[in-house]
């Protein structure tokens, strides 16, 4: 028995080796290779080894598939590289592995991903869009293919450091999923030195070269410096660190002044007590909140939004800059903003005792925060005081201060909203927000989490409002008229198979998931959170919820959006910071006027371009704290902290320190008390002599190591355990 399985695994060994070699000359398949080579280009050093080589290649040649030319030298044969060629192809979208190995996403929810061995990635780097060929399907495996065509480069500019070399040097990536090096001439390094930060740009990689070879287009400076980081990240991202001059010049020469006969065409809140509630160091207020008691008994409150899109026309030089970035960033020391400073923080900025134009929806509401009636269209307003969170909060814990009855009855009102929201099916996803006290030379001095508080969810209920009351009178057509095209925030129920695995893993925990309905899952979820709260697997099962959702995204096809519970959604209320409320307003100025010329398709391309843009941006915002983080502990090597497994994988297990979230990773091979697996259904490491585990959730005491400033990686040690 046991010879038969080995014979068996030897098989297996064989028929990878074949499919390899073969590979090999699919992916070159203008040259010839020696044995030596092919041995070389897959790793192989041992004698053994190298003889199958030898005879995988005769093999492969009496099978029609390679040609022996002469000397030891094989070619692929032209009639099995036209075969392969006519075979099934699909595209897709690359997502690289920091192993070389890669997955190509495809456009059908229907199917999985592609998976393509490092050996079959054909040049192709990640977020590439591509062509490729589908190997056929092995039974109980995974689909494959290889890549035969990079059908569109994602991105030809890359941040990284370059080595500088005596003839040619090195430029080395800061992106873990750009695996390969790009050769820079010495005479297209542009001032660059040894060491420093640079953008390069990709312009050309022969056939046969493994590396491609780029420029410098420009120096940022040495690593480590805050304005270097800050850049590379947005650079990162292709997201441009200042304006044109030309826009800049543009947006300067508007005037801050309103015309009277505009005033004239808007319904005029200026008399009426207007306020914003905002962070303490924002300066873009782009949303405000007027109130008034009726002499019906009821309320009227008006969300007013900035008016952007009175200062910026389609097609202008700042509304093309603006659609490129499509959303502003906010890095930890900073935020690089879609808009022009005199814009979005002057002319649109709904600043105390200034009279600004606005796109308002305005509601008449009981004591139940029931809507009795709407109306929508452009304002004048003058907001009559500016309050950050902490100043509104302290408003509604004390019951005192300026405005104080009006500012308590907003409250109670938003309170109604958010259980009516929760109790129609809303998920109570409570996000929380790593913050820095920062000192002058903005370097990390404390670490804190933002507390989300009455004052934050007041915004957030009438912003909730107005999005929804706005998409509903557009998307919630009558049989009789005909549909508007419009621009939706959608978010798509979860997939089924995470679902059910979700609620297997919550079964495990002694929690649990009811699923027969979208109201119950989302009533059971908001259950369960609020049982775990204070308990040490809150994280992990507010995390593991988090994953089993999908991403929302913008879109002129309305679905709803599922973990708010609205069947319409929209984004009206940001549009200084978004591109997509811009388009919204815009639509909406058509549609109140009884305008219907929208473009679906050209209105969609630019959904998708600013999803796009949504998720760098995001990728930008994390990657500023990542860096914080590193260098808030890059002085703390050896300290000692309590911290919970924040994440499990087989390089080892994730942490994050509890009193400031900073996240690193034990290292699997710093784990040798024990001969450690994963178990991944269960989100654990198991022991195997001992049973020792360490699950996702637990607390954990580590210490940290060692701090990678430029990767932002932190590494730990568990405390009291044998290395």
């Amino acid at each position: 028995m046991a010879k038969s399985k080995n014979n068996n695994r030897k098989n297996e060994i064989i028929e990878t080796l074949k499919k390899e070699v073969l590979n090999v000359f699919l992916n070159d398949s203008n040259r010839s290779f020696n044995y030596k080579q092919i041995s070389k280009l897959l790793g192989i050093t041992d004698r053994f080894s190298r003889e199958n080589v030898v005879a995988i290649l005769d093999f492969l040649v009496e099978k029609g598939s390679l040609i022996d030319l002469s000397r030891g030298k094989f070619r692929i044969n032209p009639i099995l590289l036209n075969a392969q060629s006519s075979a099934s192809t699909i595209e897709g979208i690359v997502d690289m592995m920091q192993t070389g190995k890669a997955y190509v996403a495809v456009n059908d929810a229907s199917m999985e991903d592609i998976f393509i061995s490092a050996l079959n990635t054909n040049r192709a780097l990640h977020g590439d869009k591509v062509k490729v060929q589908l190997f056929p399907r092995r039974k109980n495996k995974k689909m494959e293919g290889r890549i035969v065509e990079v059908i569109e480069r994602v991105r030809t500019t890359f941040v990284g450091v370059m080595q500088i070399g005596n003839r040619v040097s090195f430029f080395v990536p800061d992106n873990p999923k750009m695996l390969i090096d790009i050769v820079v001439p010495n005479d297209s390094l542009n001032g660059a030195k040894n060491g420093e930060k640079v953008i390069v740009k990709l312009e050309d990689w022969p056939e046969h070269s493994k590396n491609p070879i780029g420029a410098v287009i420009e120096v940022l400076g040495m690593p480590g410096d805050n304005e270097v980081e800050m850049k590379s990240i947005m650079a990162g991202i292709d997201y441009p660190w200042s304006f044109p001059k030309e826009v800049d010049d543009v947006a300067d020469a508007i005037s801050e002044i309103i015309p009277e006969s505009e005033i004239k065409n808007r319904k005029d809140f200026r008399n009426i007590f207007t306020i914003t509630i905002d962070p303490d160091d924002a300066k873009d207020f782009d949303d405000a909140i007027s109130f008034q008691k009726l002499e019906n008994g009821k309320f009227e409150v008006g969300i007013h939004i900035a008016d952007v899109s009175y200062y910026v026309k389609p097609d202008s030089i700042i509304d093309k800059e603006a659609y490129t970035r499509a959303t502003s960033v906010y890095l930890v020391d900073r935020t690089i903003p879609m808009l022009p400073e005199k814009l979005s923080n002057k002319v649109c900025s709904l600043r105390p005792d200034e009279e600004k134009l606005c796109f308002s929806a305005v509601f008449e509401m009981d004591s139940n925060a029931h809507v009795t009636s709407e109306w929508y269209g452009r304002t004048i307003i003058n907001s009559d005081r500016r309050y950050s969170y902490e100043e509104a909060q302290d408003i509604i814990e004390t019951n005192t201060g300026d405005y104080v009855e009006e500012m308590l009855t907003l409250d109670a009102l938003a309170k109604k909203l958010r259980a009516e929201r929760f109790n129609q099916g809303a998920i109570n996803f409570e996000s929380t927000e790593v913050k820095f006290h920062l000192d002058e030379n903005s370097k990390p001095i404390g670490v804190y989490i933002k507390e989300i508080k009455d004052s934050n969810q007041l915004i957030e209920e009438f912003m909730l409002l107005a999005n929804r009351k706005v998409a509903s009178l557009i998307g919630s057509k009558s049989t009789k008229e005909k549909e508007k095209v419009f621009v939706y925030r959608i978010h798509d129920e979860p997939n089924q198979e995470k679902v059910a695995a979700f609620s297997m893993f919550l079964k495990k925990l002694g929690y649990s998931l009811r699923v027969n309905s979208r109201k119950t899952f989302a009533s059971s979820l908001n259950q369960i959170f609020e049982d775990t709260k204070g308990k040490g697997e809150q994280n992990m099962i507010e995390s593991i919820a988090v994953r089993t959702m999908s991403k929302a995204h913008y879109s002129t096809d309305n679905i709803g959006h599922y973990g708010l519970g609205f069947p319409y959604y929209t984004h009206f209320t940001s549009p200084i910071r978004r591109y997509p409320d811009l388009m919204v307003h815009r639509l909406l100025e058509k549609y109140l006027a009884h305008q219907n010329v929208a473009d679906k398709e050209f209105l969609e391309a630019q959904c998708k371009h600013s999803s796009i843009m949504e998720v760098k941006a995001a990728d930008a915002e994390r990657a500023s704290v990542k860096y914080k983080q590193a260098e808030y502990l890059a002085d703390k090597i050896g300290e000692e902290f309590n911290a919970q497994i924040s994440g499990v994988s087989k390089w080892g297990l994730f942490v994050e320190i509890k009193e400031n979230r900073c996240e690193g990773l034990v290292s699997m091979k710093r784990m040798t008390d024990d001969f450690y697996t994963l178990d991944e259904e269960n989100y654990q490491m198991v022991g195997m002599r001992h049973g020792k585990k360490y699950r996702l959730g637990d607390p954990i005491k580590i210490k940290v190591r060692h701090v990678d400033l430029f990767k932002k990686q932190i590494d730990f040690d568990i405390v009291n355990q044998t290395f």
